[in-house]
């Protein structure tokens, strides 16, 4: 006699928050407090940086954190096996982003740019500190991924989303050092700014409400963004799968949702790859020339497709266990 083998549930993708990281908790509280504060100098203080209000970017900034920080302290409760690579990792990216907020806020407060400002040797100081201090958090985040490539996370869909989700986050980080080089304007014509968000234009023109991203040129912060959220998106992906297994009978099966998780990778990749293109071409999110509107609509196509596929096409069965006689 025999069975057919069931695919058994591996263990909760949230570790026990005992294991999570409480120094970047305490930052994400903070960050949490910060927005608040920064949300109400919006609505009072009317000074403008680069045509904007100069609290935006600090309550931009203290969200973006904060959400890292409750990212990095659950990928910390992960690497149960390597907890005090994992204690450091979080430590040292507390202090690094903490250094980052205190220059952005107080260059805020004082009415000035943060980013790429050398034009005294005071404030080249602080942007050389804070830069400092970004590629030492993205370091960080460099050595985690590098540590769950190594981790056993037991379901292989998990292992996928969470793997990719590390990496991709990494890759869209350092996208921001794109950023930091001077402009052949800005050589021409130095006004003590060295490096822009914007491709082919200065900072701070026309831009999308509250993001700012620019609506008259490429924008580095685009692909910067999408690339450093996939941290999120892949596990909030996989947790969809798992909860709509209960409803959804093919998504009961494991290498389905591998699968899937797979399209996911592969279209996140390369819609980062578009935008990133987009940018560095110098056109706007709002303005694509029709080679990167193909191209985007290429890869929705194709992961629709893969998507379908994925789900309809059959799986084979598995494999038979025979009963002990």
């Amino acid at each position: 006699m025999t069975t057919t083998a069931t695919i058994t549930r591996s263990p909760t993708i949230i570790p026990a928050t005992s294991t999570w990281h409480r120094p970047l908790l305490w930052l994400a509280a903070a960050m949490g407090v910060l927005a608040v504060i920064a949300l109400v100098g919006s609505l009072v203080d009317t000074r403008e940086v680069l045509g904007v209000n100069l609290w935006i970017k600090p309550l931009k900034f203290a969200i973006s954190v904060g959400i890292y920080a409750v990212s990095l302290s659950w990928v910390i409760g992960l690497l149960q096996k390597r907890a005090r690579l994992g204690r450091i990792i979080g430590t040292v990216s507390v202090i690094g982003l903490v250094i980052e907020m205190v220059i952005i806020v107080g260059a805020a407060a004082a009415g000035l740019t943060s980013h790429f400002n050398v034009s005294t040797p005071f404030h080249a100081a602080l942007w050389s500190t804070m830069a400092v201090s970004i590629v030492v958090v993205w370091a960080m985040t460099l050595v985690a991924a590098i540590a769950l490539l190594r981790t056993d996370l037991g379901d292989p869909a998990r292992s996928l989303a969470i793997r990719a989700g590390a990496v991709l986050a990494v890759i869209g980080m350092g996208l921001a050092f794109l950023m930091t080089s001077p402009s052949a304007q800005q050589l021409a014509s130095f006004q003590g700014i060295a490096g822009a968000h914007a491709v082919g234009v200065a900072d701070g023109g026309p831009g999308l409400f509250l993001l700012g991203w620019s609506t008259v040129a490429g924008d580095l912060r685009i692909p910067h963004f999408v690339g450093m959220h996939a941290l999120q998106v892949f596990p909030l992906l996989v947790v969809g799968l798992e909860l709509l297994a209960s409803r959804v009978p093919r998504l009961a099966d494991g290498r389905v949702r591998a699968r899937l998780v797979l399209v996911a990778i592969v279209s996140f990749s390369s819609t980062l790859a578009v935008l990133t293109w987009q940018a560095l071409s110098g056109q706007s999110i709002v303005q694509p020339s029709g080679a990167v509107l193909v191209a985007g609509v290429a890869v929705a196509v194709a992961s629709l497709v893969a998507a379908i596929a994925v789900l309809f096409a059959p799986t084979r069965s598995a494999p038979a266990v025979a009963d002990p006689a």
